[in-house]
């Protein structure tokens, strides 16, 4: 088979020859270069893919060139990758806020004061206030679920909502 420039690689009986040839030598001049880390045996996969993808312009004679090449370049590109995403991995989100110290624990205490007054309510006023504020059910899907009336929904909704607005000053909801 060595009639190179007459030979096309297209054609299957000489792909499968180059394939025979030199798929052992491409995986093990990877697995020796990088390891086992890198999959040597996808990546012999991939060149010959990518010889086959270009195997109108590759002869004979330059495919095991053009094999370890590619398949050279392929590891290359992953470390590359890999650096990158490391980097990106080290580098750690900044955990400042333009929040003043004060309006964090306001924010806390008014949290803790909600969460207190929502305990507060009864269980059916509860469901049905958090059902709708929170979920975004509307009054009609809450009385089916709960197998009440709309306005039993909505007396639910709103007593709480009184509540919680006695409760805590300035409370307003969308």
């Amino acid at each position: 088979m060595q009639k190179d420039l007459h030979e096309n690689i297209c054609e299957t009986k000489v792909f499968e020859y180059v394939y025979n040839t030199y798929a052992k030598d491409v995986h093990d001049f990877l697995y020796y270069k990088y390891g086992a880390q890198i999959n040597p045996n996808d990546k012999t996969q991939d060149a010959f893919v990518k010889l086959w993808d270009n195997c109108k312009k590759v002869t004979l004679s330059k495919a095991r060139s053009f094999l370890f090449t590619v398949a050279n370049n392929m590891v290359l590109n992953d470390i590359k990758h890999q650096k990158v995403v490391l980097k990106h991995q080290s580098i750690k989100p900044r955990s400042q806020t333009h929040e003043t110290p004060e309006f964090i624990m306001e924010h806390d205490e008014y949290l803790k004061r909600y969460e207190a007054v929502l305990a507060s309510l009864s269980d059916e006023q509860r469901v049905a206030f958090l059902m709708n504020k929170v979920e975004g059910k509307t009054h009609s899907e809450i009385a089916a679920y709960l197998g009440v009336t709309k306005k039993v929904v909505e007396y639910r909704i709103y007593s709480a909502f009184k509540i919680l607005k006695q409760e805590l000053e300035h409370f307003k909801i969308k």
